[in-house]
């Protein structure tokens, strides 16, 4: 009878504490939530006729906390005391510091959307690594096969262009062609379709769990989906190389002359207003299709830091997305350097399904997992946060006493 009386004193008395339980005692391997979700704030964006979303695939536990167990929600997580990030029509996401690597906050940041042309920086991350910019590659027919009225910019089938010239167009002009021709580049024997397969393989190296390419450009697909969380690693990836901050900045480039096709050059444009209209911009990608609505991830550096946003299904009313992009950058840059609610975790440093494999990467910057946050009011660690843990101990250590003596007296 022993073994039930302190089960039922334990309960009793943790309930009167009014402690949490053990993390070990929740069988999803989540500490209990002090505190009712925060929901995200919402600009108030126009009606639109839109296509039904796609069915994502069910959520996995372990791959949702990637970064830190506060990530693991649908709601706004922001640090404790941060002031109010602004209202914008992104149904999901997440400012992150791209050297440090702390996640300054989010809206459901491991949510699933469709990504758009935002995917082209997981083809950039896969390919730019693999191709030498100077090689002279031929556009086949087979490369312009991409939706009618989609985004191009304008290669022509037998023409010749340097891989840099390819990469300028999917990042300046958001090129579904220029996508087609790298992916086939890296695919090996299996072309196109093997550099999608390559794509998905650098983002689960990464620990981009949640996204899943099934086109190179992000033209819609179904299956396709990703994570403000996960683009926000593709983009450190992106950022980390030097040639493409280099292509992110570049305003204008040229498509040259194709003398053999009797076709001349003309000048394409970087579209993401961000580097334009934003001190200190770095760059970034825009996206846009009818399941996706809008998508962006952009960059800036302000007073030694660079901070990176990534936002999934906005409407460009009342803000366009690098609208968005910028008041979200805003808002982190407020914050202080030691704000975080989690963390970008660094290149195979997880499983597929989510669990940690191995120590990060030498050389990443990891900050450490959050202290508090708004939406779940984690509490801070020392006394304050053990005092009820170390209360429940004693009141059970007298009552294994006071039983115990009890027993005593019955047998004397």
């Amino acid at each position: 009878m022993r073994a039930p009386v302190l089960a039922l004193a334990a309960a009793v008395v943790l309930g009167a504490a009014g402690a949490p339980a053990p993390a070990h005692a929740d069988p999803s391997g989540r500490a209990a939530a002090l505190a009712a979700p925060v929901p995200c704030p919402r600009a108030q964006a126009p009606q639109v006729e839109r296509s039904p979303r796609p069915t994502p695939p069910p959520s996995v536990p372990l791959q949702q906390a990637v970064g830190g167990q506060a990530l693991a929600t649908p709601a706004l997580v922001v640090p404790a005391d941060a002031p109010k990030p602004p209202a914008v029509t992104a149904t999901s996401w997440l400012v992150a510091d791209l050297d440090t690597g702390a996640v300054l906050g989010g809206c459901g940041p491991h949510e699933y959307a469709t990504p758009a042309s935002v995917q082209k920086l997981l083809l950039t991350a896969t390919a730019l690594p693999k191709l030498d910019p100077k090689r002279v590659v031929t556009v086949t027919h087979e490369d312009l096969d991409i939706a009618p009225g989609s985004s191009a910019v304008g290669l022509l089938e037998g023409g010749r262009y340097t891989v840099e010239t390819v990469f300028l167009g999917l990042l300046l002009q958001s090129g579904n062609e220029a996508a087609n021709v790298l992916a086939r580049l890296i695919g090996g024997p299996d072309g196109a379709a093997g550099g999608v397969q390559a794509m998905n393989a650098e983002a689960r190296h990464l620990g981009a769990l949640q996204t899943h390419a099934v086109t190179p450009s992000g033209l819609d697909g179904p299956g396709q989906f990703t994570s403000a969380y996960d683009l926000a690693l593709i983009a450190r990836a992106c950022f980390a190389d030097p040639t493409f901050r280099r292509y992110a900045l570049t305003e204008q480039a040229r498509i040259p002359d194709q003398p053999a096709l009797r076709q001349k050059g003309f000048q394409i444009q970087n579209e993401n207003q961000l580097i334009y209209r934003y001190p200190g911009a770095l760059g970034g990608k825009t996206g846009f299709t009818d399941y996706a609505r809008h998508t962006y991830v952009g960059a800036a550096q302000r007073g030694g830091r660079r901070l990176v946003v990534t936002l999934l299904g906005a409407e460009p009313r009342p803000m366009r997305g690098w609208e968005q992009g910028a008041t979200l950058l805003d808002w982190g840059f407020s914050l202080p350097r030691d704000a975080s609610v989690g963390r970008l975790v660094a290149p195979g440093e997880t499983a597929a399904n989510g669990a940690p494999v191995a120590s990060p990467t030498v050389g990443a910057a990891i900050t450490p997992e959050p202290r508090a946050v708004a939406a779940h009011r984690v509490a801070p660690p020392g006394w304050a946060a053990s005092w009820p843990f170390v209360a429940v101990a004693a009141a059970l250590a007298g009552l294994l006493a006071a039983v115990l003596l009890h027993r005593r007296r019955r047998r004397a």
